[in-house]
């Protein structure tokens, strides 16, 4: 028997999945006793979801590790409550834009690097959102390319001129 008859979950839209994600990150932020807003709006059937306040940043941890479990926190909830999966766009205290900021900013400088000095770089093993910011912004670069290499979670972007090898 493939189908669940005894699954009582609904499918629900993506505006109620974003209101049991705020629920949820209002009730943990009260657990910690921190003081901040969750703001969520839906665009194209993505939640976007904004933690904001100055205390919030405790929700980051370094690079984003704690930030990146509250998001799983949060898939998992939508998971369980549904039938349906949700795309989830986490931003905690300004961490997220900050972090794609600073990698376009690396990115750009190291295919300046790669473009005067030839071969390829290889970053660090990377999620798949910092992943496909560096893609994005190698795309918008001429004479270089970029591609992934190795397997999750130890995935990482491989920034070449375009001329070089593959």
């Amino acid at each position: 028997m493939n189908k669940r008859d005894d699954d009582d979950r609904e499918e629900i839209s993506p505006a109620d999945q974003a209101a049991e994600i705020d629920r949820f990150l209002t009730g943990l932020l009260d657990s910690f006793g921190l003081e901040g807003q969750v703001a969520s709006r839906v665009e194209d059937e993505i939640i976007y979801i904004d933690v904001t306040g100055e205390q919030t940043e405790a929700l980051v941890g370094p690079k984003g590790v704690i930030l990146q479990a509250v998001l799983e926190l949060c898939r998992t909830i939508v998971q369980r409550k549904t039938m349906s999966g949700a795309r989830i766009r986490l931003d905690i205290a300004g961490y997220t834009e900050r972090r794609r900021e600073a990698l376009r900013i690396y990115t750009r400088r190291l295919a300046d690097k790669v473009i005067a000095e030839g071969g390829e770089v290889m970053l660090e093993a990377m999620n798949a959102a910092d992943r496909k910011v560096v893609h994005d912004t190698v795309a918008e670069i001429d004479g270089i390319r970029s591609f992934s290499e190795g397997e999750e979670p130890h995935r990482s972007v491989v920034v070449a001129k375009e001329d070089d090898g593959e």
